[in-house]
């Protein structure tokens, strides 16, 4: 790739995405540059990445094709009005915010604006994220190619519409949270039975992969793989049987729904 790309934010979700790309081999480390606050961060970035450093999110933008704007969405408002001004036609940006629609982006930078809203998550550190992109009208297919590339180039990506990025927080971007925490509770009941700490979260972990490459990979219906290990009268089927009596299925959709409502909460904010 000839572009050159930057990031406004380096926290968890910039620095899986960076490092991704980077493990990926698409950039190479002189091609990025990141801004931070403190020198402590900026600091860190170069030695852990080999990257651009600077204090100042104007320089990243000048210095910029691409401008990744990986920071909290309350401060959405605030860096844009700061990089407004640098911002021309043929800059593009990629927007990395739960809740924070096109039509307020528009608003927040008042002129026509090359956007990408997009929706990674942090697996993309061990190159297996799952992305969701959405383009404004002015972003050519051509950008649109060299942006799913780089999200690729860190896991799996799709084109959405819009109206799915609330759906997409709650199924992809924030679910890694709710895995770590059934494999952890997995790993507790395999030490509750006498299995040391470390195995049980390979054991866990390891599961919990391959029961997902599964899916990915054969196309099967997951009800479908479940039926495959249940044998008749087995100790799998009486598993399953208590996850149904402890109400997993319900707890899962009532916390992926309460997380897609929070996130519609925060583009109304």
């Amino acid at each position: 790739m000839d572009k050159t790309i930057g990031f406004i934010g380096c926290g968890n979700m910039g620095c899986a995405m960076m490092s991704g790309i980077l493990n990926s081999g698409l950039y190479k480390a002189d091609q990025i540059t990141a801004s931070a606050h403190t020198q402590a961060t900026l600091s860190r970035l170069s030695e852990s990445f080999g990257i651009r450093v600077t204090p100042d999110n104007r320089t990243v933008v000048q210095n910029s094709d691409i401008i990744f704007l990986a920071v909290k969405p309350y401060l959405y408002k605030e860096i844009i009005e700061e990089i407004r001004d640098d911002t021309d036609e043929e800059k593009l940006i990629i927007a990395i915010a739960a809740g924070i629609s096109h039509s307020k982006l528009d608003d927040f930078f008042g002129k026509p604006v090359k956007i990408v809203r997009a929706m990674p998550n942090t697996p993309a550190m061990v190159l297996a994220a799952m992305s969701a992109l959405t383009p404004n009208e002015l972003v050519t297919e051509e950008e649109m190619q060299t942006v799913t590339a780089i999200f690729k180039s860190f896991g799996r990506a799709q084109a959405i519409p819009e109206s799915l990025m609330d759906a997409v927080t709650g199924v992809s971007g924030s679910s890694p949270a709710y895995v770590y925490m059934f494999i952890e509770a997995m790993a507790d009941a395999a030490v509750a039975d006498g299995m040391p700490r470390a195995q049980a979260y390979e054991f866990a972990a390891q599961s919990v992969y391959g029961a997902a490459k599964m899916v990915l990979e054969t196309g099967k219906h997951p009800g479908e793989l479940k039926d495959a290990v249940c044998s008749p009268g087995g100790a799998t089927i009486a598993a399953v049987a208590k996850l149904e009596e402890t109400g997993l299925r319900n707890a899962v959709i009532s916390a992926q729904r309460c997380c897609v409502e929070k996130s519609k909460k925060m583009g109304k904010s």
